[in-house]
């Protein structure tokens, strides 16, 4: 341990030179050194953040505890004691009941000057992935708004005349044959009612985009879920009170929200369930799309998270394509129309689901005409 202060000490000098473990609590990489024996030395804020405990609480456990001990993370600390020369792995699974299922890639090494001590490098690959998620999303979205525009313009123009049709049959048919005129008629109405349905898909309906208290929203759709379909559930409200504006459209986010919550509450039963609301501002959380050369910041992230029973991975990666569902009854348009509204507030949604535990997570943008911060009434 002492070995391990040493190699932290703090620079000495002008401002311009800050202290290394400044330095280390700046990178998104989880830093660890550990002990031959598996004992945490070291770990800098975003290790804090993956293994959702303070450095001062995780430093002196053993690794084994925050680790499962059939881990590949292992193996390779084990190769690098061994050896005394550096690992690099790309890829491995990290999970666990308390941080769940995260993909890792991990670059372990000797400590110059303290054999006895091995540095551990973790960089989360869900951002990566997020990116790839978001892409699929967005041409899940745009699929979805050509065929609401394709259905709009080729189909309702002929079913209006189908049902002008029906009408002029049925004002000259026989009793028997009224029916069977009223039955296209209602039949035709009612794909226009599914049409219309699809218009919300549009692009052609911007939106205006304004800061937006997302607690306000939160609180907003609760108590809409609390008064129908979430009487049966048990709320745990986890916000961070000083978290900035969003910038968006409140009346969007409410629906948004809104849905992801009925889909919550629809996925538990019983008197157990419960639904976790928390918020969460992400420090340096930045994504570069293709074709742009801005990076966007996304650092709000909100979650919704219920103990049902869990999606399916066979559908898990296409639960935001249109008519995808998991629900008997459903329509598989929900999601597709969360995707679509997260897509044009600039943000990603993504999906976190196994056995009593499934988290939508929706990353947003904040607002920054204003620096003054909200909290929870």
């Amino acid at each position: 341990m002492a070995k391990v202060a040493s190699l932290m000490t703090r620079a000495t000098g002008t401002a311009e030179t800050p202290d290394f473990e400044t330095i280390l609590n700046a990178l998104v990489s989880t830093i660890m050194v550990i002990s031959n024996d598996g004992i945490i030395s070291y770990l800098n804020n975003a290790g804090e953040q993956l293994f959702q405990g303070s450095a001062s609480h995780l430093t002196g456990q053993n690794i084994n505890l925050l680790i499962p001990a059939d881990s590949p993370i292992l193996a390779v600390l084990k190769q690098v004691k061994n050896s005394g020369t550096a690992v690099s792995e790309y890829g491995l699974p990290l999970e666990t009941p308390r941080i769940g299922e995260h993909l890792v890639n991990v670059y372990a090494s000797p400590l110059p000057d303290h054999p006895d001590f091995v540095i551990l490098a973790i960089q989360e690959r869900s951002i990566a992935a997020a990116i790839d998620r978001q892409l699929t999303h967005r041409g899940a979205a745009r699929s979805v708004s050509a065929l609401a525009a394709m259905l709009a313009h080729e189909v309702k123009n002929p079913l209006s005349g189908i049902r002008g049709a029906a009408q002029l049959l049925e004002d000259n048919a026989s009793d028997e044959d009224k029916k069977l005129a009223r039955l296209i008629r209602d039949e035709t109405d009612r794909i226009v009612s599914l049409i219309n349905r699809m218009d919300i898909f549009s692009d052609g309906m911007p939106f205006e985009h304004e800061a937006v208290n997302i607690h306000q929203v939160l609180d907003r759709v609760r108590k809409l879920g609390e008064s129908s379909f979430a009487k049966h559930v048990r709320f745990v409200e986890k916000y961070d009170p000083s978290l900035p504006f969003v910038m968006g459209n409140h009346d969007q986010l409410v629906q948004v929200f809104l849905n992801l919550l009925k889909n919550a509450a629809e996925a538990t039963s019983g008197s157990g369930s419960e639904i976790v609301l928390t918020t969460a501002y992400k420090h340096g959380v930045r994504f570069a799309f293709p074709g742009s050369n801005s990076r966007v910041h996304l650092p709000l992230k909100i979650s919704i998270q219920d103990n049902g029973e869990g999606i399916a991975k066979s559908i898990q990666g296409y639960m935001f394509d249109a008519f995808v569902t998991n629900k008997p009854e459903g329509s598989g348009l929900g999601l597709a129309l969360v995707a679509k509204i997260v897509d044009d507030h600039g943000g990603i949604i993504e999906l976190d689901s196994h056995p009593s535990r499934t988290i939508f997570h929706v990353m947003l943008p904040m607002d920054t005409s204003a620096s003054k911060k909200i909290k929870k009434q």
